[in-house]
Formats: C-alpha cells, sequence, structure tokens
C-alpha cells in the first residue's frame, strides 16, 4: 500500500477560508478516489497560511476490477427479421467500445435486452491521480477568487507550488501554468526554501525540519495554549479563551510563538467587553483575567515566527494596542457624557430598513410589542420590557458602536446601568441580539427574552409585509436564525405565549406601511415560515421527520405544547401497536375528511345516544363519554403521554365499531349520527397528531 499526497502551496491564505477548505480538498480528493476504484485507508487534511494538503494513506497502486452489465436495445429492436444486428445494436456496441459479437440476449422481468459484460478498472493509480488532482483543486470555492498573470484560473491566492507524490513517484499534471513536482517551501524566515521531498513518506520530516513548519492545526492550537497558559499563571491569571478567534489565530501562523503583553492599569476603567474586543477584534489577542473574572493589565499574543528580540517586538504590540485602548476610552467618556434622550431622538434619522420607517419608529414599535409580551408572560416586568424596548437601539448612535459595531446591545446595557435603569432593563439591552445563531445562548433574564423575541418578530413581519422573504441559501436579514431565536427562547424558558398571536401583535405595531400584500396573506405566509423552521428545529434534534409533520399538524401555536406533544408522539411510535393504531384512526380521519363532506353539514362531534342500534356503536360513544373528564383533566396538564395511552385504549372499540357498523348507512338520520360519533374521536386525535400523515 502507498501514500498519496498533494500540497497546494500558495501565497497567504486569509484564515477565515479554513477550515472549510481543508474539508472540502479532503472530501473532493476522497470522492475522486472512490469514484476511480482506487481502495485507500484514510484521507487527511492539513492547512497552514502558505499551503493546503491532503494525504491519502494506504493507497492501492492499481483500481479494483469489476464487472459491470450493461443493457442496450430490446431484442425486437436490435435484431431484424433476418437475424441480423439493426444500426442500433451495432450503435450499442461502439459506445461500449466492444465487438458486436461479444454482445449476448440478456431476459429479465422486463423482456430480452441486448447486453454486454465489460470489465471497468484495472488502471493503474498513478495514471489515474493526476485527473483527479486537477478536478479537485479547480473544485475548490472560495468567498471570493482571485485572478493572476494573464491566465483566467480563479483560486483564494495565487498558486505558487504544487507538490503531488505517489511514494517516490511524481504525479505530473498542470495547474494555472504550474507543473507538479516534489518541491515545496517553508517558513518564510526559518526555512524558505525550496527544499525537495524524496517520497511522500518523508514529507512530514522535512516540513518539520527544514522548512521549520507546524503542519497540524490541532498541534499549532496545542502549543498557543500551552504557552499562553504558562504565561498567563506567571503573572497570575489565565487566559480569557475564545473559540472563534482561537481558529483565527491558528490560520494565521506556520510556527507559533506565543509573548505576554501589558498595558497601563489605568485602561482597566474601561468596561471589560471594550477591552476584550479591542484586543480581539484589532491585535487578535487574548485577554487575561485573574481569579476573581476581573481583567489584568495583560493581553496574549500568537506571532508567526522567532523574533530575535523578543523585547522588541512586544513593545510594538503594546504600543499598537495602547492606541486602540486610548480610541476606547475616548468613546467611554463621551458617551457617559451623551444625553439617551438625544440618542432616542438621532434614531429617528437612522433608515431601519426601506419601506419599514426610521430605527427610532423600531424602538416605538418595540416599547409596545414588549409592554404587550410582558403582560402576558410576567406582568410585573411590563414596564421594565417597554422601557427596555425603547431603548433597544440607541447605543447605536453611541461613539463605542460606531468604533465597534460588534457591541451594540452590549453596550447599551452597560450604558442603562451606569445611568440609573433597572437592572431588567439592563439585562435585556444586554442580551437582546441572544441567541446570534444554533450555537449562542439565548438570554438568560426573561426581560432580555421578551425584548428578543419582540426584536425578532418585529423583524420578521416588517420583511414578509414587504415580501423579503427568504429563498433557498437566500436569507439576508437572517430571517430563518429570527424564527429559530423565538423558538428556542420560548423552549427554553417554557413560555405559554401563543405564537400567531406574537406575530399579529407585531403586524399590529406597524402603521402607515405599504404591504406588499393583505395583512392576512402575511400572516398566514408567516406562521407557514414557523412550520418550516420547527420542522427543521425538531427533525435537528433527532425526531422523525413523519412524526414532526403529524405534530405540526395539530397546530402548533403553542411551542412548549408542541415539543411535548412531539416527545410523546415519538414514545408512542416505538409501541408494538404503533402500526395498527395508525391505521384504525387514520380510517377514521379518512372517513370525516371524505365522507363528511359530502354530506353537505358541518360535523359537529355530537351525537344522539338513542339513535344507536348496534352494540358497537353504543360502545364507542360510552367509552367515549368515559373518558370525556380525564381526558380534558390530562390535556390540562399538557401529558400527552397519557392522552396516547387513552386513544391506545379506545383502539379496540374503534376496530369494533368499523367491524361492525356501516356508517354509510341508507338511513339519513343514523348516517349523520355515525359519522358525528367519529367526528367527536377525530377531533381528539386532531388535537394530538395529524394521524394522515404517518405512513406506516
Amino acid at each position: 500500500m502507498s501514500i498519496f499526497i498533494l500540497e497546494i502551496g500558495t501565497e497567504e491564505l486569509p484564515a477565515r477560508f479554513f477550515p472549510k477548505l481543508s474539508d472540502d480538498l479532503g472530501q473532493a480528493v476522497g470522492k475522486g478516489l472512490t469514484e476511480a476504484l482506487i481502495g485507500f485507508e484514510s484521507v487527511e487534511t492539513f492547512t497552514t497560511p502558505r499551503r493546503v494538503v491532503v494525504v491519502a494513506d494506504g493507497l492501492a497502486q492499481t483500481q479494483r476490477s469489476e464487472e459491470e452489465l450493461v443493457s442496450g436495445p430490446p431484442r425486437r429492436i436490435a435484431f431484424g427479421e433476418d437475424g441480423q444486428p439493426s444500426k442500433a445494436a451495432l450503435g450499442f456496441a461502439k459506445t461500449q467500445g466492444v465487438d458486436i459479437a461479444d454482445c449476448f440476449i440478456q431476459t429479465s422481468d422486463k423482456g430480452e435486452y441486448l447486453a454486454v459484460r465489460k470489465t471497468m478498472g484495472g488502471g493503474t493509480s498513478i495514471d489515474l491521480l493526476p485527473g483527479i488532482c486537477v478536478a479537485a483543486i479547480a473544485g475548490l470555492q472560495f468567498p471570493k477568487k482571485m485572478r493572476w498573470g494573464s491566465g483566467d484560473f480563479g483560486f483564494g491566492r495565487p498558486i505558487q507550488w504544487l507538490l503531488a507524490l505517489l511514494d517516490e513517484q511524481v504525479v505530473d499534471f498542470e495547474v494555472a501554468g504550474i507543473r507538479s513536482g516534489r518541491r515545496t517551501c517553508g517558513h518564510r524566515v526559518h526555512g524558505p526554501g525550496p527544499f525537495e521531498v524524496p517520497a511522500a513518506a518523508a514529507y512530514q520530516d522535512v516540513i518539520r525540519e527544514q522548512c521549520k513548519v507546524v503542519l497540524s492545526r490541532d498541534e499549532r492550537s496545542d502549543i498557543i495554549r500551552r504557552q499562553a497558559n504558562e504565561l498567563a499563571a506567571a503573572v497570575g491569571g489565565s487566559v480569557v479563551w475564545k473559540d472563534d478567534l482561537m481558529i483565527e489565530v491558528v490560520g494565521l501562523v506556520e510556527t507559533p510563538v506565543v509573548i505576554l503583553g501589558d498595558f497601563d492599569s489605568s485602561f482597566l476603567e474601561v468596561p471589560r467587553e471594550v477591552l476584550l474586543t479591542s484586543m480581539e477584534s484589532h491585535q487578535k489577542s487574548f485577554g487575561v483575567e485573574a481569579p476573581d473574572g476581573t481583567l489584568l493589565p495583560h493581553f496574549i499574543s500568537t506571532l508567526n515566527l522567532e523574533p530575535k528580540d523578543r523585547s522588541l517586538v512586544k513593545k510594538g504590540w503594546e504600543r499598537v494596542l495602547r492606541a486602540r485602548l486610548e480610541d476606547a476610552r475616548f468613546f467611554w467618556k463621551t458617551d457617559l457624557a451623551a444625553e439617551v434622550n438625544d440618542w432616542l431622538s438621532g434614531l429617528d434619522n437612522v433608515i431601519y430598513l426601506k419601506g419599514l420607517g426610521s430605527t427610532g419608529d423600531k424602538t416605538r414599535r418595540l416599547e409596545i410589542l414588549c409592554a404587550d409580551l410582558g403582560e402576558r408572560i410576567d406582568p410585573s416586568l411590563k414596564a421594565d420590557a417597554a422601557r427596555a424596548g425603547r431603548l433597544s437601539k440607541a447605543d447605536l448612535l453611541s461613539g463605542m458602536v460606531g468604533e465597534f459595531d460588534e457591541l451594540q446591545g452590549l453596550m447599551g446595557g452597560i450604558y442603562a446601568a451606569r445611568r440609573g435603569e433597572s437592572k431588567a432593563v439592563a439585562d435585556a439591552l444586554y442580551q437582546q441580539y441572544l441567541p446570534a445563531g444554533p450555537g449562542s445562548p439565548v438570554p438568560s433574564s426573561l426581560c432580555g427574552a421578551i425584548l428578543s423575541m419582540a426584536d425578532k418578530a418585529d423583524t420578521l413581519a416588517g420583511c414578509f409585509g414587504l415580501g423579503k422573504v427568504p429563498t433557498g441559501a437566500n436569507d439576508p436579514y437572517a430571517l430563518r436564525r429570527a424564527a429559530l431565536g423565538i423558538i428556542r427562547i420560548v423552549l427554553d424558558f417554557d413560555l405559554k405565549i401563543d405564537l400567531g398571536q406574537l406575530l399579529k401583535a407585531a403586524q399590529d405595531t406597524y402603521k402607515g406601511i405599504n404591504w406588499k400584500l393583505e395583512p392576512e396573506e402575511i400572516h398566514a405566509q408567516l406562521m407557514d415560515f414557523f412550520a418550516g423552521r420547527l420542522k427543521a428545529y425538531f427533525t435537528g434534534k433527532g425526531f422523525e421527520t413523519l412524526v414532526v409533520e403529524a405534530a405540526l399538524g395539530a397546530g402548533f401555536s403553542d411551542l412548549c405544547a408542541l415539543a411535548r406533544r412531539i416527545e410523546a408522539l415519538a414514545e408512542f411510535s416505538r409501541r408494538d401497536d404503533f402500526q395498527q393504531a395508525v391505521l384504525t384512526f387514520k380510517r377514521a380521519a379518512n372517513i370525516i375528511v371524505k365522507q363528511g363532506g359530502a354530506e353537505g353539514v358541518t360535523l359537529t362531534g355530537g351525537y344522539d345516544p338513542s339513535l344507536f342500534e348496534e352494540d358497537q356503536e353504543k360502545a364507542l360513544a360510552s367509552h367515549l363519554d368515559e373518558i370525556a373528564p380525564t381526558w380534558d383533566k390530562l390535556w390540562a396538564e399538557a401529558d400527552f403521554a397519557s392522552l396516547l395511552g387513552l386513544l391506545g385504549e379506545l383502539r379496540p372499540d374503534v376496530d369494533a365499531f368499523f367491524d361492525g357498523v356501516m356508517v354509510m348507512c341508507e338511513d339519513d338520520t343514523l348516517r349523520l349520527n355515525r359519522l358525528n360519533l367519529l367526528q367527536a374521536l377525530v377531533s381528539r386525535l386532531g388535537r394530538l397528531a395529524d394521524f394522515s400523515a404517518l405512513q406506516v
């Protein structure tokens, strides 16, 4: 078995391209090898700022040989009456690269067809790998491609070299005017090269020993963490790690060297969030905190080389950060001196979204919507929630957010606390943009949850009203994320609110807007949109698609009840009698849908026991009456598992009803009474799930 290595050497690639680029290359090469019938044991990828590498270990030297049966035209078309092959048969043989004498008649369930057996594979890997490499490189996608020289080939950054080896052999191909070989380049300072790699097995040693490059991202990350933790511990602190920043830093260095920098302790008067943002956003550095969580006047930076004079480099980093911190302190003091009412007035001059008024208009809508939500969820929060809604976007006019836009909301909460607003208001402002994504936490305070939901509902209602609905992967206003945020907040806080009412209230706060659709149509689209998001959310949690669809079909305005119904239905679906139960209840629902509508009257579920003639219909009606109080009690308690258990108890009576009772009898009165008996059953079924959506 062999080792294959492909290294794409480039000018420095932006860290944001990783790790997707690494994953894409590995998948492309793995797929290419599989399709080419070349066996391999593993495919591993590596990235540094100047290279993307894929290593395929345990590679077979030749393709697998496989026999394939290829069917051609039917016999009646392949041969004429004289038994001679037709043009269709000859064309088939030519297309398959065989002589007509090699073809034969294959008999199958569909009839007799001309066929041929072909042996696939058997080629050598060294001959097939060039095509795989070219296709893999050309297929890589980037946020934006560059073109260089006179060529039209695009890549993330100009390609400088290509190394491709199968053991000792060069895999020969050309991309963007560069021919592959066995040369690689190393660290620009410590091991620039180029260096010859004698064999694929020697690649890792050449990269480490001669190129002075740490190839593995995980290893670079471990080096940074170990060195940083040691430096932070030496000053009595620990590193404030941020995973996203670590991914970026690891993508910026080939030979990581960590240094500890200092800044004047007077800057600690500036909020922690601002100091960390200054370090992280502009300097790609990490903060250092004391055991009690307060920041220390130090920072951690990662270099891409071992400097000759560490102290000189350290002073350079400190000088640059000091300028950033000076700016931050200036904005902090200036913002504290500003009047919040001036900011609120200024919001009227900031366009929120064309067609939806100003940002000031949005805050007034949020004031109303937050008060409404507060009244429903916790009346004691009504005033604070309304105040938070009005102040929610004020910090957009602060100098700090103008400099660090990622601090919007956070600075609003910090400034509100300094100005004497209640803790509930300050916390709500601080948390209003949570959750920021699938992995982001929801607000920790109830007032924050109210403001976040109101903000997202307002955005959804406005965008849908203007026809700005997500399509495919296009979602410029992050409406899917907004809907998911509302879902997560409601479920995490176990809020007893009606989703339909929330969205309707958000629509009603808009005044004087020229909508693209009627409000009822907008609301219907919003509810359909949420149905899709709910389906994605719960299937993402591992629930079966049909179970989720059946639960959604019974309604989803109460999201917490929906979640419990899905859990109960999923458990019910694991019962041995689930399939038979579904068939029974689907039969009842189908009769109501098909036959009930044909009667031309509305079925109410009210029936007259005195009209029952058969024992089976009497037994079913009696059982329905018997469980009614228990059903209502369990429904009030949202005990859906027990409710499904009651349906299980009813099933024998329902089966007996269908076996012994003619529902669609000649007598109009009896027929309608029996349909209403089934309607009484189906109305209970329909509150739990749409059983017609379940397929067994």
